[in-house]
């Protein structure tokens, strides 16, 4: 998989603002941080005063097109924005590297021992543990990540110890230098967090005390992606964003620096709250995607379900904007679509409509309890996952209230399903590599398609209030957040959340773990 990663075009490549083509690339970049390592001689794990620094959106001027933009035809080359191929960029002097001096701190232990760190990572709440997270030591600085969609997996800093987290959110790792201020990188995807677990003697296991690894809240904590949010008045995947435990001054109007936009979808939450941002309204979903540009600012969106099948959700989408999002994804951007957001796929360019089967099932009451599909590696890490965090209380099922039932079936030719019900069959999650259909060194963007709500949406029936996180234009972000905690079915998103924001990798292979310098 990804062969040539470490060539000079597979660099070149990783640092293309955009892709004319497909790619796997993980790029093991050179640091090029002026600043020096943290210091303190305290052996408690502290966060690295050297934070990586995300670089700024671009103006507000490119990012918001008209809402309702005039049809394009789909035949119509300029549909797809301008890509800049990666063949035709300077290849610029590379940076010098600011290395830190630790490989020659690894030891050989007698009886074929190791010098060990362990620890169990978290979301940035920490109410959750996270499956499929990159932990390494860092020999070189970190660089910032290329901002936007983008074709590659950025691993800087030259690992010298590597490992992946297991679906108790666990890890070892080993032959780690001993010594003190001792640098320590979480990552999933873009979400990265520097640490400094202090001194680490030889030939012994460090223990990380446990909730100390969790994903920055903030960016002066380290690296979140810039995630898009369409609220919709179906559904409300704006309040998970939030119950993730990402810090209020981050969501914010796209104009602003905060790493979660929010865009106003049909019928849901379409302003902040007078004490959030000002009470500052959200720009139309159609500014979201009314151009590959447009979509490209982001390294994920999530499109919250706004009740209209997929016949009336066509209304605002025209086929610049359809063609826009076949773009986004085939160039390295992730998608996570709730419900009838499937519009996307039932009319997009071929071979999207392909994707899967659909059915409109509007009488559908679902069963008490989904089963996970396990016959995958990472389908038996969420079974797994899902028990150890009490999304399940019997290995392999979970409760879900509020399903739908319009995904029949996936083409398992390009996807892969996650959550079924035989009686009657319907599958509540399938993923996608993209582009579909291209071989697994082309492919780089991901799509979750969800059949459930992040909320079934309650309200008491005499007062009209809210009981579950409900998405309305009356109800203001996040006064619509009215609930704590996570149920079974959130988990469950929270875990395909960050899935669509790891690396991709094939959904029949297991994850594996950063490649280390020698």
């Amino acid at each position: 998989m990804c062969p040539d990663r470490y060539s000079e075009p597979a660099r070149r490549q990783a640092r293309a603002p955009s892709l004319a083509r497909g790619g796997c690339v993980i790029a093991l970049m050179a640091a090029c941080s002026p600043t020096g390592a943290s210091g303190g001689a305290s052996d408690a794990p502290t966060v690295a005063s050297n934070a990586p620094v995300t670089p700024a959106s671009p103006g507000p001027t490119e990012m918001f097109p008209p809402a309702d933009p005039p049809p394009v035809s789909s035949g119509d080359s300029s549909a797809a924005g301008q890509f800049i191929d990666p063949d035709d960029m300077p290849v610029l002097p590379a940076a010098p590297i600011r290395r830190r001096g630790l490989k020659e701190k690894q030891v050989a232990c007698p009886d074929g021992g190791s010098t060990t760190v362990s620890g169990t990572v978290y979301i940035p709440s920490g109410e959750l543990t996270l499956y499929n997270a990159m932990v390494y030591v860092p020999d070189a600085e970190l660089r910032p990540f290329t901002p936007g969609a983008s074709c590659g997996c950025e691993i800087s800093g030259e690992p010298i110890a590597s490992a992946l987290t297991d679906a108790d959110g666990h890890f070892v790792l080993e032959n780690v230098p001993v010594g003190s201020d001792i640098p320590l990188v979480v990552q999933v995807g873009e979400w990265r967090r520097e640490f400094d677990i202090g001194t680490v003697e030889a030939c012994t296991d460090k223990p990380i005390p446990d909730q100390t690894l969790r994903l920055p809240a903030r960016q002066s904590e380290g690296d979140i992606p810039k995630i898009a949010v369409a609220t919709g008045f179906a559904d409300a995947l704006e309040c998970l964003v939030r119950k993730l435990g990402i810090a209020p001054e981050e969501f914010t109007h796209p104009r602003r620096d905060g790493r979660v936009n929010l865009f106003a979808g049909y019928g849901g939450t379409d302003r902040f709250t007078d004490s959030m941002n000002g009470g500052e309204p959200f720009p139309p979903s159609g500014a979201l995607w009314a151009d590959l540009p447009s979509l490209q600012m982001y390294d994920v969106v999530l499109l919250s379900c706004d009740s209209r099948a997929p016949q009336r959700g066509i209304a605002d989408k025209d086929p610049r904007s359809l063609q826009a999002m076949y773009d986004y994804l085939n160039g390295g951007g992730r998608l996570f679509a709730s419900h009838y957001q499937e519009v996307w796929f039932q009319n997009g360019p071929a071979p999207f409509p392909d994707l899967a089967t659909y059915v409109d099932d509007g009488g559908y009451q679902g069963p008490p309890a989904f089963q996970v599909v396990t016959d995958f590696p990472k389908g038996q890490a969420m079974a797994e996952w899902a028990l150890a965090n009490g999304a399940s209380t019997q290995a392999g099922e979970v409760p879900v209230l509020g399903a739908q039932r319009t995904i029949l079936s996936e083409n398992s030719e390009y996807a892969q399903r996650w959550l079924t019900s035989d009686d009657p069959e319907t599958v509540q999650y399938l993923s996608a590599n993209t582009p579909l259909g291209a071989s697994d060194e082309e492919q780089c963007g991901r799509v979750v398609l969800s059949d459930l709500h992040v909320s079934p949406g309650r309200v008491d029936e005499e007062t009209r209030a809210p009981i579950d996180d409900l998405s309305e234009q009356d109800l203001p972000f996040p006064e619509g957040c009215v609930t704590s905690g996570f149920s079974p079915q959130e988990k469950l998103l929270a875990f395909m959340l960050f899935d669509i924001s790891a690396c991709v990798v094939p959904d029949s292979q297991a994850p594996a773990a950063p490649p280390i310098i020698r």
